[in-house]
């Protein structure tokens, strides 16, 4: 299935439930993705997330059913996912500037939120530095973690694994590792976004040349072979990174004979000035031709 059509199907998922407890698991499983996968794409692609997304549309049609009709507000609060009429007002009046109990009034200013659709907008006209390689097995020296795929929580928690690991010293050992390996002077982020737990691996990582004995809290992984779409990466962080994630996958997989292999992903930063408009860094995603399953 097209990756775009399978994004769409999920969002028609998530509509047809909107009133019942949604698994995020079972909403990715429409887009033939992973739980984590899905979750990174559809931020990429929506500027908010997914949590967000269900929040707004509940909120929206909630201050609908109490303007238009004669329902109690605990009634309403249940419908919509909420366990108090508490938490539901506080959230309604976040969203919509009144309280449900407002919204009742003739007249009440409330907000719409619609349905997303899912279209391919002709844009571009952008120049993307990228190759497609074909790269055997290699082995990386990595500090992981697992992370939630729950309440969005991932993308403030692995944000402060990285101020963590330059604080604690991660950073600094893996450094003096990665000399003469795939990866020579170079950090790297890897997601490991495969199948569809509640939590997904990411971890911190160098290369590995196998001539150092590993410390403690560190292990040894082996990147399977796989055909890498890398990408290159010129400003400075962190909206040059997510500026390039939004292209990938706007411009590049909606044009190109390849899908990405929803397995793994990683970043990998050289040592420099990272608020430079001229630091350089780089995307790899593991990819496969369309239709092609290995």
């Amino acid at each position: 299935m097209n990756w775009i059509a399978g994004i769409q199907h999920a969002i028609d998922y998530i509509e047809e439930n909107i009133k019942e407890e949604l698994d995020y698991d079972e909403i990715a499983k429409r887009a033939y993705s992973s739980n984590f996968h899905f979750q990174r794409v559809f931020g990429i692609l929506c500027g908010y997330t997914l949590g967000e997304y269900i929040r707004a549309r509940r909120l929206a049609l909630a201050g609908m059913e109490l303007a238009s009709s004669n329902i109690k507000v605990i009634d309403v609060a249940l419908k919509y996912g909420y366990d108090s009429p508490e938490g539901f007002g506080r959230a309604f009046v976040k969203f919509h500037g009144i309280t449900p109990s407002q919204a009742k009034n003739v007249g009440a200013n409330l907000k719409l939120f619609s349905k997303l659709s899912v279209k391919l907008v002709l844009e571009g006209g952008y120049v993307m530095d990228y190759k497609l390689e074909e790269k055997k097995t290699f082995k990386v020296m990595e500090k992981v973690k697992s992370f939630s795929t729950k309440d969005d929580l991932n993308l403030k928690e692995i944000p402060e694994f990285w101020t963590h690991s330059k604080a604690d010293g991660t950073i600094e050992t893996l450094c003096g590792y990665c000399g003469d390996s795939e990866f020579d002077g170079q950090i790297l982020g890897i997601c490991y976004g495969n199948g569809c737990s509640a939590e997904f691996p990411y971890s911190i990582a160098s290369g590995y040349n196998g001539k150092m004995p590993v410390p403690d809290g560190f292990r040894i992984n082996e990147i399977p072979a796989r055909t890498w779409a890398i990408f290159k990466c010129k400003g400075a962080m962190p909206d040059a990174i997510q500026d390039l994630w939004r292209k990938i996958y706007t411009e590049f997989f909606p044009t190109s004979d390849y899908v990405p292999k929803n397995e793994i992903d990683f970043e990998a930063y050289p040592d420099g000035d990272m608020s430079s408009l001229d630091y350089e860094s780089e995307i790899w995603v593991a990819v496969e031709k369309q239709g092609e399953t290995k």
